[in-house]
């Protein structure tokens, strides 16, 4: 039950984090794994076990929360900021760019403290197994809040998806509404990295999976993203109790096998002829 709760709180602000950042970024293929919010949150909490030593749940919560939206602040300025110009290869180029450095600067912080970095190892390969249950304590707050604040102005959401002269036309000041929304899914996906580690593409898959339910409006497709990221999470965590029994494989691994062909579809999909 512990192992169950884990990656239903962990998958559900994971795809409402993708919805946002799809939204936020008009742009399909985003996701925090994709464009660096997932390393950035990653690199916050090594630096904070293996130089600093903080051992109290709620900081490190709060550490991965700061990590993402330095990360997502990064993001925003390579990838083109407000401008409608930054489109998906730009996007990923500029996550790739991001998530490559934050990584770089991950492994530096493990070997600084060799005697924890099996237990480092452990934690970057993202799941659910041996998580205490408590790490929802100080993340649970954020999570809902943040995802209640995205569904309370699920407007804007629906405003920002139009291309930016109507969204301003209509009196949305676009450039503040789109660092707001990428700062909301940094804190889903900071806290998410802080209690699971890092598990990539949930957050690609589950906005997709809602939109194909036929919805419309975001006030409808955020609960929707909630509940796909949470069915998916609990999904590839049973899936990797028994890809390699009697051992586990890594999470990330096994959101992988789905993420990476959605990925490349979506891709050659928007690809120009």
């Amino acid at each position: 039950m512990p192992r169950m709760a884990l990656a239903l709180g962990v998958g559900a602000a994971l795809g409402v984090a993708g919805l946002l950042t799809q939204a936020a970024l008009r742009n399909p293929v985003a996701e925090p794994g994709l464009i660096g919010v997932n390393a950035g949150a990653g690199f916050a909490v090594v630096l904070a076990l293996s130089v600093w030593q903080v051992g109290n749940l709620g900081l490190l919560t709060l550490c991965a929360a700061f990590g993402a939206l330095t990360a997502t602040a990064l993001l925003f300025g390579i990838a083109g900021g407000g401008r409608s110009s930054a489109g998906p290869l730009r996007l990923l180029l500029s996550g790739v760019t991001v998530a490559a450095l934050l990584s770089a600067g991950t492994q530096v912080a493990i070997i600084l403290d060799e005697k924890a970095m099996e237990d480092l190892l452990f934690w970057l390969s993202g799941g659910f197994a041996d998580r205490p249950i408590a790490a929802l304590d100080p993340a649970l707050p954020v999570m809902i809040g943040a995802a209640g604040i995205a569904w309370f102005h699920a407007s804007v959401l629906d405003v920002l998806a139009a291309d930016d002269e109507t969204a301003q036309a209509l009196g949305l000041p676009v450039v503040t509404a789109r660092i707001a929304i990428l700062g909301l899914a940094a804190l889903l996906a900071g806290t998410a990295v802080a209690v699971a580690g890092p598990v990539a593409f949930i957050g690609l898959g589950a906005p997709h999976l809602a939109r194909a339910m036929r919805v419309t409006g975001h006030a409808r497709l955020l609960p929707l993203a909630a509940l796909w990221g949470a069915a998916l999470a609990l999904t590839a965590d049973i899936l990797a109790r028994y890809l390699i029994w009697p051992g586990e494989a890594p999470l990330s691994a096994v959101t992988a096998l789905a993420g990476v062909p959605l990925l490349l579809a979506l891709l050659h999909r928007r690809a120009p002829a």
